[in-house]
């Protein structure tokens, strides 16, 4: 299947049609905010002190090959993962034990910790909690073999790229539609299946929204929600566009703040002990706002934690009124120490206990995504394999923490465990390498316009929104829709688009 399929796509471009698509590609990517802040490399600070440049995002010329078979599976399972995810964030007791042994060596998690621990202490003051999430996957295509779905990780804060991922299959779609690409009998045939993240997205911070209920101030005060972003956010036309669908579609008043304006914008009446979140826009002195959904797309990396101030705003967050997405309990859920334990094939068996109810065949098929992963921190099978060099090539080693260019790969790994100290072990997951297509091409569009062919990578995501109860587990409303999938050079290990690793693709089925 590999040779077949992959051998000969995409399809050779002369350099009139090169020029062409590049050129059609930068034209559509402005015009429909398939866009990006550049990076200093490519226009330095001084030259746009303002910073009103944007440039296209990295995008592939071609949509990709991915087998259908993966795909749907990759679909069907996403409401399960989201009710998975939401019943290990209900289970404090359960994710209290899993984090113990990181509290000690991880000073991020032992924050995150004490944050959740502080805030319990007073008591929370929201009971819901809503889940933005997205399930990454590769086609794991051994020599010889069927295609096979194997989850790479599970993402609950910051699920990015749902905006400009639906950008990038209209773009190929209306490419397929005109006379934009040399035959091929992929082309001839389909076009990328329909891409609602942004609805999707959209839909379940509107729900949110809307389950909050009446303002709890007195006098009532209009509702909003707050995306919580980075400084410098270079991504931001991505968020943009789920703001748009929400003030236009849901009729949702947005407001975007940066992480570092949080304490300055908001407040917590401190005579309300409801504890509604307070938001003071500074473009219209004297007018206040109560936030009923906190979106964060920040706060994911110890990197934006940058003093005291930074854990103050988090914990300012967390106790108030506003439905979080995601809160602290939910962030840890998605470390990858949970993900090796939900894998482990002996000992207690947590998907049972979490998806009760669930048809076991389900659960079998969730069961199945899982790669091999061990745990680090005692001798055993894990320990043995990364400190051997030739069982250590099929790994890969990761933290417990978000955003690329963190991890270990393949013979890097034993010299690395062997210059950090072993109490430090802990930190870290063995996971066995997903293997690819080995042939798979395509032709990516740099957002500073280099244009670079080459074998290639593909990591498929696919969003699903949730709703909870956190007091009593009851689901309000649970949601699947819309995909990513980011293409990146073979030779590459890091994947993430916004580190500058990966290209935004598109689908087309096979």
């Amino acid at each position: 299947m590999d040779n077949t399929v992959y051998s000969s796509y995409p399809p050779q471009l002369d350099p009139a049609q090169e020029a062409y698509l590049v050129t059609t590609i930068k034209d559509w990517a402005i015009q429909n905010g398939l866009t990006v802040r550049p990076q200093q490399s490519f226009v330095p600070r001084e030259t746009d002190p303002k910073g009103v440049l944007a440039t296209n995002a990295p995008v592939t010329l071609f949509p990709s090959p991915f087998p259908r078979s993966c795909f749907e599976e990759a679909r069907a399972l996403q409401t399960v993962y989201n009710q998975l995810y939401a019943a290990i964030t209900c289970d404090e007791a359960w994710l209290g034990k899993i984090m113990e042994d990181l509290i000690d060596v991880d000073d991020f998690i032992s924050h995150l910790w004490k944050v959740h621990l502080a805030v319990q202490k007073e008591g929370y003051a929201q009971k819901l909690s809503l889940g933005l999430y997205r399930s990454d996957y590769m086609a794991n295509i051994p020599s010889n073999a069927s295609a096979s779905l194997k989850q790479v990780e599970f993402n609950t804060i910051s699920s990015s790229f749902g905006g400009l991922s639906s950008r990038v299959t209209s773009l190929h779609t209306e490419l397929l539609r005109t006379p934009g690409y040399p035959p091929h009998p992929l082309l001839d045939s389909s076009v990328p299946p329909e891409n609602t993240a942004i609805e999707t997205l959209s839909a379940g911070l509107a729900v949110a929204h809307k389950s909050y209920g009446p303002s709890k101030s007195a006098p009532a005060l209009p509702l909003c929600i707050l995306f919580l972003v980075q400084e410098d956010e270079r991504n931001l036309f991505d968020q943009l566009a789920l703001l748009q669908q929400l003030t236009r579609v849901h009729k949702v008043p947005v407001f975007r703040l940066q992480s570092t304006e949080i304490l300055n914008q908001t407040s917590i009446p401190s005579s309300n002990s409801a504890r509604p979140l307070i938001y003071h826009p500074p473009q219209s002195p004297g007018t206040q706002y109560e936030v009923t959904t906190a979106y964060l797309r920040c706060f994911y990396a110890p990197s934006e934690y940058k003093s005291e101030r930074d854990w103050e705003a988090r914990t300012h967050l967390e106790r108030s009124a506003a439905i979080k997405c995601p809160t602290v309990l939910n962030q840890l859920s998605g470390s990858k120490i949970v993900q090796q334990v939900l894998a482990e094939t002996t000992g207690p068996d947590h998907l049972a206990k979490f998806l009760a109810g669930t048809d076991p065949d389900t659960i079998s098929r969730l069961r199945a995504t899982f790669a091999p992963q061990y745990d680090l921190s005692s001798s055993g099978r894990g320990r043995e394999l990364a400190l051997n060099p030739e069982t250590a090539a099929n790994h890969v080693l990761k933290p417990q923490r978000e955003g690329g260019g963190n991890n270990i790969y393949k013979t890097d790994i034993p010299d690395f465990l062997r210059s950090i100290p072993e109490s430090d072990w802990k930190r870290w997951i063995l996971m066995e390498l997903i293997h690819p297509p080995a042939s798979a091409k395509n032709v990516a569009l740099r957002s500073d316009g280099e244009v670079l062919g080459d074998n290639v990578i593909s990591e498929l995501g696919i969003y699903g929104t949730i709703l909870w109860d956190q007091e009593g587990g009851n689901v309000l409303c649970n949601e699947q829709g819309g995909y990513l999938l980011r293409t990146k050079a073979k030779d590459v290990n890091e994947g993430g688009v916004a580190t500058g690793f990966s290209s935004l693709d598109s689908i087309v089925l096979f």
